[in-house]
């Protein structure tokens, strides 16, 4: 299977005249399922629809947005596999010197704030085509936000980056869904009943068993406020037990959170990771000297995703869940038995895991049918009776 369209030439070997979807990338194009521009692409592939990559366009001109075409249903947008403020800085703020997501690890290739910057370029270019943004940026920016760059409190990035959707957490079903209801001629404002996603209302009615968090205006003003709302947020990262959530902004705008998209099974994990990626960065970057974060990763197989630790310095919780997800073996050693066909191959897997380290399942048999305890922590203050542990 060949790389995905970058250009007009390779649109035209797919005998395409348009895409039905263009992705916007802050990293360079490096077809591996660790990176998840990769992996929502190839999904899309696997479900019927034309996807073209447009990485790391350069902001500055309007054009570079374009070059694709106009896709027939929409952009999706994502800061690549970091924060572009993590990305780019260091936490004493001060500028890093290499970027292992761009080509020859040099820096400056994609904007600070990038979910914003990308989405905004699009909706100068087309203006009336859906815009949806996702990744690991737009998710943990999905509601109000501290911001530790600007030391100040920041709305969601779904408001600033003038996007339609936000696509938080792992979002091949989210993906897919907002797919086929553009695909079914929903206009992308109606769009409002998909699991893992977020948008913006005129009115909070309407919204079944909803929690309203502090509003924008008192997070902003007052710290109590704001580690209630996050607190609120937190307690609702389970699928099966979190609600929708509400956070009121200024003349009369809403951001509506909707619970949480489901795990995927391990049969649906393995059709994931079974899709035909090229495991290597796109081909044009040879001459720029290839794209250093693939070294790490090329010979590394993901087993699971989701971690039950909860730790307070952690994300996992607000990006993959507690719920620990995985593959099954035999699609693990399919992958691994694919390596050893690359020329690169030397002879080592450099590791098998994931998020989680050796656990491969839900921490417990209820977390399946109910969700993870609301009030609980699997592993503290000590390590409940019910945990399962299990390497196998």
């Amino acid at each position: 299977m060949p790389y995905l369209p970058v250009t007009r030439e390779d649109m035209e070997k797919r005998g395409l005249k348009e895409l039905d979807f263009v992705y916007v990338c802050g990293d360079a194009y490096v077809d591996h399922p660790s990176f998840g521009h990769a992996i929502i692409c190839r999904v899309l592939e696997a479900h019927g629809y034309s996807v073209g990559i447009i990485a790391q366009p350069d902001w500055k001109d309007e054009g570079s947005i374009a070059v694709l075409g106009r896709p027939r249903l929409g952009f999706f947008v994502s800061a690549g596999n970091m924060d572009s403020m993590v990305n780019h800085y260091t936490v004493n703020k001060k500028k890093r010197s290499r970027d292992a997501y761009s080509p020859g690890g040099k820096t400056g290739r994609r904007p600070d704030r990038a979910v914003i910057v990308y989405g905004n370029l699009i909706r100068r270019r087309f203006k009336d085509v859906p815009v949806i943004i996702g990744g690991i940026e737009a998710s943990l920016r999905r509601m109000g936000h501290y911001d530790y760059w600007s030391d100040s409190m920041r709305r969601s990035v779904l408001l600033d980056s003038g996007a339609d959707l936000l696509s938080y957490g792992m979002g091949e079903r989210s993906t897919i869904e907002i797919a086929d209801a553009l695909n079914a001629g929903i206009a992308v404002s109606d769009i409002t009943y998909i699991r893992g996603t977020v948008y913006r209302a005129r009115t909070p009615e309407g919204v079944p068993d909803a929690i309203k968090l502090p509003t924008f205006s008192q997070v902003q003003n007052d710290k109590k406020k704001y580690a209630e709302s996050f607190a609120l947020q937190y307690e609702n990262t389970d699928p099966f037990t979190g609600k929708a959530l509400i956070e009121e902004y200024d003349h009369n705008v809403y951001v509506v959170q909707n619970p949480p998209a489901f795990p995927l099974t391990t049969i649906e994990m393995d059709d994931v990771y079974d899709l035909p990626y090229m495991n290597d960065y796109h081909p044009s970057y040879k001459d720029m000297g290839g794209v250093p974060a693939i070294n790490e990763i090329k010979f590394s197989i993901t087993s699971n995703r989701g971690c039950f630790g909860g730790c307070s310095f952690c994300s996992l919780t607000f990006h993959q869940g507690r719920i620990v997800q995985a593959r099954s073996h035999d699609s693990i050693i399919k992958e691994a038995e694919k390596m050893t066909q690359d020329p690169d191959f030397k002879g080592y897997i450099h590791d098998v895991g994931g998020p989680t380290a050796d656990f491969r399942f839900p921490s417990c048999e209820k977390q399946l049918k109910s969700g993870v305890c609301r009030d609980r922590q699997c592993l503290f203050p000590k390590p409940c009776k019910n945990l399962k542990v299990d390497h196998s």
